[in-house]
């Protein structure tokens, strides 16, 4: 594994984990200690590099390991079966440990809570995923329900079964949620047509729609924190 010259000298990134911390290791010094041994040719923090370059726009470094292919890793010389399977269980590690840290207590108080919890479900996925949210008078979320995924339009998705999968969980409270595999969660004329659709007949139906989130890449738009949820 290739040194890294720190102040005149030379240090192995695991050697500089132990000296300074992660926090204080690039992206590519700390896939390196994962990948631990480089080849002949080229040391295990090249090829670490050499993986990060595999990322692609719009998620680029750590962020975009998710989405590199077990064969596109295999194609760098030096990255086996074995340190490829590692990469892509590190990436789902990361993944999930997001995801169990954003949803602890699971109670949704403001927009960025809810969305931060779903972030890590929906922003990795290359389709659109549509996902209803219950929630108790506390906004506790009470169930979660898939509503569709693949290419989705939204005009296609039927209130009738969103209200009617409320009222099975005894919902007081909705939030909608769908993810852009874009990474950009501008609102399209069908998420805004949607949204005041369901607005409008969860005040009939007596179980309010708090909110529409969509998300993108590490981001997010709030119908309500943006004043179009009427």
């Amino acid at each position: 594994m290739k040194k890294t010259q720190v102040n005149g000298s030379h240090e192995l990134p695991y050697e500089r984990f132990l000296r300074f911390g992660p926090e204080n290791l690039t992206e590519a010094e700390l896939l390196a200690v994962i990948i631990r041994t480089g080849t002949r040719e080229k040391s295990a923090l090249q090829l670490a590099k050499q993986v990060i370059d595999l990322t692609k726009y719009p998620r680029e470094g750590l962020l975009g390991l998710y989405n590199v292919t077990l064969e596109e890793l295999m194609s760098i010389n030096g990255i086996g079966q074995v340190k490829a399977v590692k990469l892509k269980c590190l990436a789902e590690l990361s993944k999930r440990m997001s995801a169990a840290s954003a949803s602890s207590g699971a109670i949704f108080q403001s927009s960025g809570q809810a969305a931060a919890y779903f972030m890590e479900k929906l922003r990795h996925l290359p389709t659109e995923h549509v996902v209803l949210a219950c929630l108790d008078a506390k906004g506790q979320l009470i169930a979660e329900k898939k509503l569709s995924e693949g290419s989705v339009r939204m005009a296609l998705i039927s209130p009738r079964e969103i209200f009617m999968e409320a009222l099975g969980q005894k919902a007081v409270n909705i939030l909608l949620v769908h993810n852009h595999p874009s990474g950009d969660p501008s609102p399209s004329r069908a998420d805004e047509e949607l949204t005041h659709s369901l607005s409008e007949l969860g005040e009939k139906m007596d179980i309010p729609l708090l909110d529409h989130i969509i998300i993108g890449d590490n981001r997010y738009f709030s119908f309500k924190e943006s004043s179009r949820l009427s």
